[in-house]
């Protein structure tokens, strides 16, 4: 940072010695917040391997790739923009690495360009991961890249990097219906890849996006997001510890808006392998935190099990939306009648509807799938003790987002459970899956709470909840 304050004191010096100067142009002037111009490191196109440092400021100016056999490594500390006006782009194409690893002390930041309080969802593209993992489709491409940016292969052992203590702020556009790029999106990437404490915030689509692969993360936040939070596609078979997801009330997509979408392929076709991607320990605020408080319509589903997908999700706490869980096609029935997806152990806390049918599947079946294994709980009316149902449990009822706005939502909430709250006990890994090929070693099983928090907040002293008016030139 020293080397920083010297160039910045430099470009002072010559700005105004130019200025006094008769015949100098007249200097640029940055505004307040806005990336100095000249001090920021362009990236487009095509990286080759290299190193990002904290010293400098980086700007994604398009799509910018990282190609097979290149690896970008980014330090601790390091803070990228991306370009509102080019769609600025970060993409890791099969064969390629990023090393960004950050620290809790110094998270990686990839973020907007535009300046302190004009920052909004839809900024820039975000985060692309591209592996050559397996997926159920053939030669599938990834939303929104230009020129088309196949994925996936054989290799479920594909590495794409090492991706640790980042946060992803305004990203992810959608170009056209059904055709947008997330604030993180993985695509075929395989289990060699290592995924931890990885935020995504005011994202213009889907938090995190799993189109196949088989890549394990935990540590995952999604807060804010416009569409889906947790959104699942095409074969993943990976696993996730550790999420919370924080939805905004307003926040919502024409498209209905889930904390969990998860589909087995862009239809009904029984096509393998299938979407058995496995969950535990996910702390879910929802949109509505009591009865009749006002929400976008598009706010849909706690968990949205779509189109023959077999996805197993346990030990989780999910609240605040319209409806529990939904099944949409008869096939998605079949898959959990049949064990192969599996939903044990889960609560949900709901101010209105718990189950929804559709597409031939019958709400009937939905109710007794879940409440074979998992619990469902209606909260007080509005002018009960509702924030005491909540604190019963050990969830804070402060941490939804429903009584605050984007400007005002605590930067550093806590998210711990609090004292003697019944989430504190009650998690179970009794379930087969855990001892499937590929799950066996990856799951914490020793954890006794129910969602993502026990006594700490894991959340402390690297995410931030209220990034809008940070100056991140002065980092």
């Amino acid at each position: 940072m020293k080397n920083l304050f010297k160039i910045l004191a430099l470009a002072a010096f010559t700005a105004v010695t130019a200025a006094c100067s008769d015949d100098a142009p007249a200097p640029i002037v940055d505004e307040p917040g806005e990336p100095d111009q000249e001090l920021l490191v362009d990236l487009e196109g095509n990286l080759a391997t290299q190193t990002l440092t904290a010293d400098k400021q980086y700007l994604l100016k398009g799509q910018v790739f990282v190609r097979d056999g290149q690896t970008v490594t980014i330090e601790p500390g390091t803070v990228i923009y991306g370009e509102k006006r080019s769609k600025g782009t970060l993409i890791v194409d099969r064969g390629g690495k990023l090393i960004a690893r950050g620290t809790k002390e110094k998270p990686i930041i990839m973020t907007s360009a535009q300046r302190p309080g004009e920052r909004d969802r839809s900024d820039w593209g975000g985060l692309v991961i591209a592996g050559r993992a397996k997926t159920n489709q053939i030669d599938p491409a990834v939303e929104g890249i230009d020129p088309i940016l196949i994925f996936g292969g054989e290799n479920d052992n594909d590495n794409s990097g090492e991706y640790e203590y980042i946060r992803v702020e305004y990203a992810g556009i959608e170009l056209t219906p059904n055709n947008e790029t997330n604030s993180i999106t993985m695509a075929g990437v395989g289990k060699a890849t290592f995924m931890e404490h990885l935020m995504v915030s005011f994202g213009g689509d889907d938090g995190f996006e799993w189109f196949g692969g088989n890549v394990d993360g935990r540590y995952f936040i999604s807060h804010s997001t416009w569409d889906d939070d947790l959104d699942v596609d095409f074969g993943y078979s990976g696993n996730v510890q550790f999420a919370l997801v924080v939805r905004n009330p307003f926040y919502a997509d024409q498209s209905q808006s889930n904390a969990f979408e998860c589909d087995n392929g862009p239809n009904d076709n029984d096509v393998q392998p299938y979407t058995t991607g496995t969950f535990s320990n996910v702390t879910v605020y929802g949109p509505r935190d009591r009865v009749g408080r006002s929400i976008s319509g598009n706010n849909f589903h706690a968990i949205d099990l779509r189109r023959r997908t077999a996805v197993s999700i346990f030990n989780t706490v999910l609240t605040g939306f319209p409806t529990g869980v939904r099944f949409n096609t008869a096939s998605v029935t079949t898959q959990y009648r049949a064990g192969t997806g599996v939903l044990a152990n889960n609560i949900i806390v709901n101010p209105n509807a718990h189950f929804a049918a559709g597409g031939g599947a019958d709400v009937k079946d939905v109710e007794e799938i879940w409440t074979a294994s998992n619990e469902t709980f209606s909260l007080p009316a509005a002018d009960g003790p509702w924030e005491d149902f909540y604190r019963e449990l050990g969830l804070r009822p402060e941490n939804f987002f429903a009584r605050y706005t984007v400007s005002t939502y605590p930067s550093n909430p806590n998210f711990a459970l609090l004292p003697n709250g019944t989430l504190a006990t009650g998690a179970s890994f009794d379930n087969a899956k855990f001892n499937e090929p590929g799950r066996t070693n990856f799951f914490d099983k020793n954890v006794p709470f129910i969602g993502a928090f026990g006594s700490t907040d894991w959340t402390d002293g690297w995410a931030e909840f209220s990034p809008l008016e940070i100056d991140y030139t002065k980092m």
